[in-house]
């Protein structure tokens, strides 16, 4: 599922409420915002703010997060066994963006509000087991990882792994941030993006969608910062979020049969995988009869190198393989047809034995 984020205290209301609009357009479900900023001062105009924004949300039937700690509980003079105020503000849950006991999150996982707790997923691994041990209402509760304004302040990929990892064993569902490239608002005045993972903060946010989706830990992806572009939201609501699609600059040589049979097909790795390449092999039975001539067959091949079997490949005719690492094209049986996209040669790696992965146009005719 995605998602993005609104600070309707950092931007006027309408605006807020035509970025739902659009992102509603776009297939986008979930909305979170944050109310760390309020204070006893201007508690009332911000609720109202709030309030206003998230009726539009729930009206475009999208799933509302509100971000709270334990000052806002203060803030708001309520405790954490009455939550009513968040659900009459149009809030689904509420994430906890600090840890309590363990007894805590779990008896809120029961209140009467009905309102579901999302919890801090980049803290310590060991919080989720001890909240397990309390008997939560696991139907209420999920994890979402935190965004990182500061450069070089976001998770380590290894870190990010072994958090999420312990809530997928436990059958939570999981959520995390991408960080649009265009917008520039967030709710801290500082902001150099807002990504979850530090080796996302600068690409482009769908290559980071694409590897929240490929690690197999993430359900839900949200965008952190507003406003994201139109294009940006666009190009999310088309990945494809079941499996990977990675996007192929093809070479000016390559042929429409050898495009059709990159695009044109469902493709899937080996079982007996390799590390010199990724092998989709059953796609050569469907061209078994049509030639395919030599064509762009230098004699070395590179990483991210996309190849298929050319005529004098006898029965490997028409198999494809992603190249893993540097190999001769020994007596140049294998066409290279393009090329992975530089900012998407890391994803290689998730091609797992037996996943199902596809490929896309880099450069589509609009």
């Amino acid at each position: 599922m995605l998602g993005i984020s609104v600070y309707p205290t950092k931007a006027p209301t309408e605006e807020s409420i035509a970025y739902l609009k659009l992102a509603a357009h776009y297939g986008f479900k979930r909305v979170f915002a944050s109310l760390l900023d309020v204070t006893p001062e201007n508690k009332d105009a911000i609720l109202a703010q709030f309030k206003t924004v998230f009726t539009v949300a729930n009206e475009l039937g999208m799933y509302v997060t509100i971000d709270a700690n334990p000052r806002l509980f203060d803030t708001l003079g309520i405790d954490y066994h009455h939550l009513g105020l968040f659900k009459d503000l149009g809030a689904s849950a509420i994430r906890l963006d600090a840890n309590f006991d363990g007894l805590t999150e779990s008896m809120m996982s029961y209140e009467d509000s009905g309102l579901d707790i999302e919890l801090n997923l980049s803290v310590d691994t060991g919080n989720i087991g001890n909240i397990m041990s309390y008997l939560p209402n696991k139907q209420r509760l999920s994890g979402c990882h935190n965004f990182y304004p500061q450069r070089f302040t976001g998770l380590d990929l290894d870190f990010f792994t072994k958090c999420t990892e312990k809530y997928r064993q436990m059958g939570l569902k999981t959520a995390a941030f991408v960080t649009s490239q265009v917008a520039t608002t967030g709710p801290h005045p500082f902001n150099d993006g807002l990504p979850t993972l530090e080796i996302h903060r600068d690409l482009p946010i769908v290559v980071q969608a694409k590897h929240l989706f490929a690690t197999g830990l993430i359900d839900d992806v949200l965008i952190s910062n507003q406003f994201a572009s139109e294009a940006e939201l666009q190009q999310l609501s088309q990945l494809n979020q079941s499996q990977l699609s990675l996007a192929v600059d093809f070479e000016p040589t390559a042929t429409p049969l050898e495009k059709e049979i990159l695009l044109a097909h469902q493709h899937f790795n080996r079982g007996d995988v390799n590390s010199y390449s990724v092998r989709s092999t059953f796609v050569k039975l469907q061209y078994k009869d049509q030639s395919i001539p030599v064509n762009h067959a230098g004699a070395a091949l590179q990483p991210g190198d996309v190849v298929i079997g050319n005529d004098s490949f006898g029965q490997y005719k028409g198999e494809v393989n992603i190249v893993k690492q540097p190999m001769p094209n020994i007596d140049q049986h294998k066409n290279v047809v393009g090329h992975l996209v530089p900012d998407e040669q890391f994803l290689i790696p998730y091609i797992q034995p037996w996943m199902k992965f596809r490929f896309e146009d880099a450069h589509p005719i609009q």
